[in-house]
């Protein structure tokens, strides 16, 4: 069996016996063996090259991405492919840029870094994240990895899921508690249900002076809604994610008061690669032994070795 992973495969521990693996990123170059490859892990970096090569792959049975989401890869997917995410891998990384994020705003601290560029002694007082109200919307591993870091903080936490379970709010309860919520961080997967959930009625229902933290997908929040609120000064946001994503030179939302913006970095910390390195690891060990896949998210867990 021919595995492609788009790093080294000395990182790999324990790969079976039967199981080649070859470092490929199709952003680099695209090797004749990929007619022969039956496991593929897609470059992290977000290129459509890396997605587009699946359909003319005729002998691949599974995909491995090194990111939680996925839906960038649905399209191009072919039907008896079965895909796994990479839940876990970027749980560290992505709930501490969230949680980054939240101080970040609460403290001022770009305000503080821009005033350290002017050598100006900026003493005014900030909002704290302790005793903030914050509504996590997004009960999976991310989510809850989040609230577990919150806790340390003296945050008010409450969780919201697709549905309602012990210690989680069900989604349809957002009436209620969004006009208590001093902060709103969204962590949910882009589908047809969550696309543009964040519009201008749930904006509007948040108090004055709220927090928008977007360690999603850009898609969730509407950016014209957003940048309404944003303009008017009555909200305020920190987005690691924007749609469009790149944000185009010129938009709007570079100069939105209010606004702490970072490049789409949730998951590009150190914490990563040993992650991913110890995921496919696993994945390889699994096929190997005829034991299911981990994580699969579309088709058959079971992929046998030739």
């Amino acid at each position: 069996m021919l595995a492609f992973v788009p790093f080294d495969p000395v990182e790999l521990v324990d790969v079976p016996e039967g199981i080649d693996v070859e470092y490929v990123d199709a952003t680099e170059s695209w090797p004749e063996s990929a007619a022969e490859c039956e496991f593929y892990v897609p470059s992290y970096r977000f290129a459509r090259r890396v997605v587009e090569v699946l359909p003319d792959m005729p002998a691949l049975r599974a995909v491995q991405t090194l990111t939680a989401g996925y839906e960038h890869v649905l399209p191009y997917l072919p039907d008896h492919v079965t895909l796994c995410n990479a839940a876990g891998v970027h749980d560290a990384a992505t709930s501490e840029l969230a949680v980054g994020l939240m101080i970040a705003a609460q403290r001022r601290l770009a305000d503080l870094v821009r005033a350290q560029d002017r050598r100006a002694w900026d003493q005014r007082m900030s909002s704290s994240l302790a005793d903030r109200r914050v509504l996590v919307i997004g009960a999976g591993n991310i989510g809850n990895a989040i609230s577990r870091r919150l806790e340390g903080f003296e945050c008010q936490i409450t969780m919201v899921g697709r549905s309602g379970r012990s210690g989680v709010r069900a989604i349809g309860d957002l009436p209620r508690l969004l006009p208590e919520a001093e902060i709103v961080v969204l962590i949910v997967p882009l589908s047809e249900e969550t696309a543009g959930l964040v519009d201008s009625w749930f904006l509007s229902q948040l108090p004055d002076g709220a927090l928008v933290v977007n360690v999603a997908r850009g898609p969730i929040v509407s950016t014209d809604d957003l940048l309404s609120e944003l303009e008017s000064g009555r909200l305020r946001a920190a987005l690691d994610v924007t749609d469009p994503e790149p944000l185009p030179e010129g938009h709007r939302l570079w100069e939105a008061p209010g606004l702490l913006l970072t490049p789409h970095v949730g998951g590009a910390s150190s914490a990563m690669w040993p992650r991913s390195h110890a995921l496919v690891s696993r994945q390889l060990q699994r096929i190997g032994a005829g034991e299911p896949l981990l994580h699969v998210v579309r088709g058959s867990d079971h992929i046998a070795t030739m």
